[in-house]
């Protein structure tokens, strides 16, 4: 029911074409003049919508007007549409063959599809392929190929609510043109939010309900399957409560043309325990079969306790209900691994990936700037295809496939890459690309364009600062923009723009505003200035030029206009007060484009502080403190962890393509405070918890050494594996630890720095204790 018979990739398979002398036939085949033909008698409906699709998307790249008729002509081009026939072999479910037959009046080029949706699939790959500019449309010589899905499930998660940062914006039309381009890519399953959320959204041009219906209507018109997420955010133990969801279901499932699937969260959101979630699923599923007889139930363990999952997995062991379809694997929910090797092989398995998040996520960005974490922030424009690829790839094995969370346009290049991996997870994420920028940009830019945004992920690996690349990345993509003015209003062309701007803007701006604050650090000097006000004064007119006298305000300018053409072209929300994004955290990345990079909003706070203290010594006193905040002395060593820019000892485990799996257990967490807008220092605002070690060599073997740090809660620190006894211990955000280093540790001139990790299981993971900054600081 949910395994695609083979675990082998049916590769595309080239067929050489040979003329009557069997020498290679090498000239393409134009399509401009071509008719399309659907074959067959009481051919499906989304046969003939495949035909359309077809016709319709070459119209709109070339102008070419491809005639449909219902028989093939004597000569030209034809494109048969047809579906495999009863007793014909080599077709796997979903999928297609394309033959080219070329004959002295008529070449034709025949589509078989398996079924309905390998006719549109196939028609996907036709256009993927198709070498396209005005006026002209032409399919290269080895178009031949036979192909079907490694995966049975290829989906995405296209919720109609408010909190999505650009959804909620569309009409019909938009939901229709953007399902049909991810069917183009292999997506057979698209998943609305029908309930959840029930906050207004000023953008909305269909009431909720409506959509929910045209959502329905689409995916049946494209014979795509129709899953809805369906959570209970409410106590399951309130019978009125329970009694109004479930009859809210059942008005819903009325409604709906087609409906295939709906899946239960069991937590996130939710809070109720299996004993309760299974009895409301049973009923959900009784109503639900009333009305969609083959749909079928999932739910996820996300949020569950030990104890929990041990309920549910004995409860499936006793219960073995048939209307359970299987389970889902999301954000919090048990390894994907454990619960494929838990979970009875007659249930399914569906991954549900977090493409749509960098920070604070399932799958975060490794080790990214946090730069780029204060201000492009958590639902940024986001395409990372190498990444993506490994991570499907990586869990894709002991799954049925994915349908993956997302809250928005931003991640359109890597709904891509996991549709087309789980059709063939050999592919190359670049060939992918290719077929990307192919369709949606033309082949006089393809390949640029791919490289483009490849070099779009790599302004993300390391320290922003010294990453040249980012620069060369914003000429690239402004040489690709002046050779392609055509493309000016291509919401896809418009995002990439929008961020290799944003992104090389980002990093002038850390250069200046940093060098501003070393400038200004270096003003607080009692023997440059008498009077403590003097140099606090002089400091902070220093570090507010980054406010007064921005850096580079032409690149300021053109992310600016760019926000606004993507909001007019796709509806996206840039920001919360000009665009009306649902919250600062749902990519509003326009309201952070000016968020300090230096610590100018802290030291104003501090200032403020020190002028309410009597006494010009102890105002400078700490004065100097802020001014060396950093300093470790001489032989001594600053880390600020989590920041991969200024964390030279810490030690950070192997690389993601090394150990994916695991490579997500001890990365940077960038904190979101103040709804964004923290006036906190900078390197209390990312922590980890814990790092792997800290490792130090060349220490001077006749020196005493202490450690200090910052963060907050506990700190149990071992040193070379010792245990070390704190002498200053103060667990709030930015207090200070201190630990001496038995000397005998560091005589041969190294030291390990190791943590044992507190039992704070109980904690919400925002209350658990963490590591800021550590400094080894050398005494004689």
């Amino acid at each position: 029911m949910f395994f695609i018979p083979s675990r082998l990739p049916l590769l595309l398979i080239p067929v050489l074409m040979l003329n009557a002398l069997g020498e290679t036939a090498i000239s393409p085949i134009d399509l401009c003049d071509a008719v399309v033909v659907v074959e067959g008698r009481r051919v499906p409906e989304p046969v003939q919508v495949a035909a359309t699709v077809l016709v319709e998307e070459v119209a709109k790249r070339t102008g070419c007007e491809i005639t449909q008729a219902k028989r093939l002509p004597v000569e030209g081009t034809a494109i048969a549409l047809d579906l495999q026939q009863k007793g014909d072999a080599g077709l796997e479910a979903e999928g297609y063959r394309i033959s080219v037959d070329r004959g002295d009046k008529l070449t034709t080029i025949r589509i078989t599809g398996a079924d309905p949706r390998g006719v549109l699939f196939g028609v996907g790959h036709l256009l993927r392929r198709l070498d396209w500019r005005e006026g002209a449309a032409q399919l290269p010589p080895d178009i031949q190929t036979v192909s079907a899905p490694m995966y049975a499930i290829r989906g995405h998660q296209l919720g109609y609510r408010a909190r999505a940062n650009s959804y909620d914006a569309w009409d019909a039309a938009t939901y229709d043109q953007y399902i049909r381009e991810l069917a183009l890519f292999g997506t057979n399953c698209i998943e609305n939010i029908p309930f959840q959320d029930e906050d207004p959204s000023p953008h909305m041009p269909l009431t909720r309900p409506e959509m929910n219906r045209v959502m329905s209507e689409i995916c049946a018109k494209y014979d795509l399957d129709y899953w809805v997420w369906t959570p209970a955010d409410f106590d399951l133990k309130d019978a009125r409560k329970r009694t109004a969801a479930l009859r809210a279901h059942g008005a819903f499932y009325h409604d709906c043309p087609r409906l295939d699937a709906v899946f239960f969260p069991g937590g996130d959101p939710g809070d109720n325990h299996p004993s309760e979630v299974m009895p409301f699923l049973k009923d959900i599923a009784q109503i639900l079969h009333a009305h969609h007889p083959k749909a079928q139930v999932w739910m996820s363990l996300q949020g569950f306790n030990q104890e929990q999952v041990d309920y549910f997995y004995s409860w499936l062991a006793e219960s073995k209900p048939k209307w359970f379809t299987g389970v889902v694997a999301g954000p919090s929910s048990p390894p994907i691994a454990e619960t494929r090797q838990r979970l009875p092989r007659a249930y399914g398995l569906r991954h549900y990936p977090d493409i749509t998040h960098v920070v604070r996520a399932e799958y975060p960005i490794l080790w990214l700037d946090q730069a780029f974490a204060l201000t492009l922030g958590r639902e940024c424009i986001n395409p990372t295809p190498l990444f993506q690829r490994l991570l499907h790839n990586n869990f894709a094995p002991d799954t049925d496939g994915f349908l993956s969370y997302s809250d928005g346009i931003h991640d359109d290049v890597n709904k891509i890459i996991w549709s087309s991996m789980a059709w063939n997870s050999e592919m190359p994420a670049r060939d992918i690309l290719v077929e990307y920028c192919r369709l949606f940009f033309g082949p006089e830019v393809e390949e640029d364009s791919v490289d483009a945004i490849l070099a779009l992920e790599k302004n993300w690996e390391g320290p922003l600062a010294v990453n040249g690349g980012v620069t060369a990345t914003l000429g690239l993509w402004e040489r690709l923009e002046s050779r392609a003015p055509e493309l000016a209003k291509n919401w896809r062309w418009q995002m990439c723009l929008m961020r290799a701007n944003y992104d090389a803007y980002t990093r002038y701006r850390l250069l200046y505003e940093q060098e501003l604050e070393r400038q200004a650090n270096a003003l607080l000097d009692p023997g440059r200035f008498l009077q403590p006000e003097d140099a606090m004064s002089a400091a902070l007119a220093v570090v507010q030029q980054a406010d007064t006298e921005k850096t580079h305000p032409e690149l300021r300018e053109r992310v600016v206009q760019l926000c606004e053409n993507l909001y007019k072209s796709i509806g996206l929300q840039t920001s919360v007060e000009k665009y009306k994004a649902s919250g600062s955290e749902r990519g509003a990345s326009l309201d952070f484009l000016d968020y300090p990079l230096n610590n100018r909003w802290w030291l104003e706070d501090e200032f403020k502080r020190i002028r309410a203290v009597s006494g010009a010594d102890t105002q400078w006193e700490r004065l100097i403190e802020i001014r060396d905040w950093e300093e470790a002395g001489p032989g001594g060593f600053y880390d600020d962890i989590g920041n991969v820019a200024n964390s030279p000892h810490t030690v950070r485990g192997q690389a993601l393509n090394t150990v994916p799996a695991i490579a997500f257990g001890n990365i940077p967490t960038f904190w979101w405070w103040d709804n964004g807008y923290s006036r906190q220092r900078l390197s209390w605002q990312v922590s980890q918890d814990w790092p792997d070690a800290l490792q130090y060599n060349d220490l001077d073997p006749n020196a005493h050494y202490h450690l200090r740090m910052t963060g907050y809660g506990e700190a149990f620190v071992r040193a070379d594996g010792e245990r070390l006894t704190p002498g200053r211990y103060e667990k709030e955000i930015g207090g200070i630890k201190e630990f001496s280093v038995p000397k005998q540790l560091t005589a041969d001139r190294k030291l390990t720095v190791t943590f044992d990790r507190p039992e704070e299981s109980q904690l919400n993971w925002r209350q658990q204790s963490r590591l800021a900054e550590v400094w080894l600081i050398r005494q004689e």
